[in-house]
């Protein structure tokens, strides 16, 4: 199986070289453990996050594309689709199949049809389109819904913090 997964992670590296998708780098951490990657994720024009550079750590398991990869910000983040550890919450990202809970229908869930690439740009959409209503942190969910002004203060010091420069 890890041959296959293996197999999988070198074509998807080699695709997201040759055409790399607009604000997203990404690549195996060395090129001796295709299974640990890490990226740098530019924040969408118009948003709060705009032009920050946030890094992230995807580590697949050893069946993919059967299962899902783990995935999170390595950086700081304060974002209504973050834990306050980094691990991120979007559907792309959940075990394929049913949703215990009811809130995802199957089709939004983790296939093996999906691909890095496709992570690395719902990430960006998560960014550019926060989703409350699956609040992997509940502070920068309530504050997305009912303090816009104070959140935005927030992601700019990160988008600043992000670049290294004084925030």
């Amino acid at each position: 199986m890890a041959g296959t997964a293996l197999k999988r992670l070198m074509a998807e590296y080699k695709q997201l070289t040759l055409n790399p998708p607009e604000g997203i780098i990404a690549g195996p951490k060395n090129e001796e453990n295709f299974f640990e990657w890490e990226a740098i994720i530019i924040g969408p024009d118009g948003t709060p996050f705009d032009g920050g550079a946030f890094p992230v750590e995807l580590i697949f398991p050893k069946d993919y594309p059967l299962s899902p990869p783990k995935m999170r910000f390595t950086c700081e983040m304060f974002h209504p689709n973050v834990y306050p550890d980094g691990r991120v919450c979007i559907s792309i990202l959940h075990a394929p199949g049913d949703d215990p809970l009811g809130y995802e229908r199957s089709e939004e869930r983790w296939s093996p049809v999906q691909s890095v690439e496709k992570i690395l740009l719902s990430v960006v959409s998560m960014l550019a389109e926060p989703n409350p209503e699956s609040g992997a942190d509940v502070d920068a969910s309530k504050m997305w819904r009912d303090n816009r002004e104070q959140f935005c203060k927030i992601a700019d010091r990160l988008v600043k913090k992000s670049l290294g420069l004084p925030h």
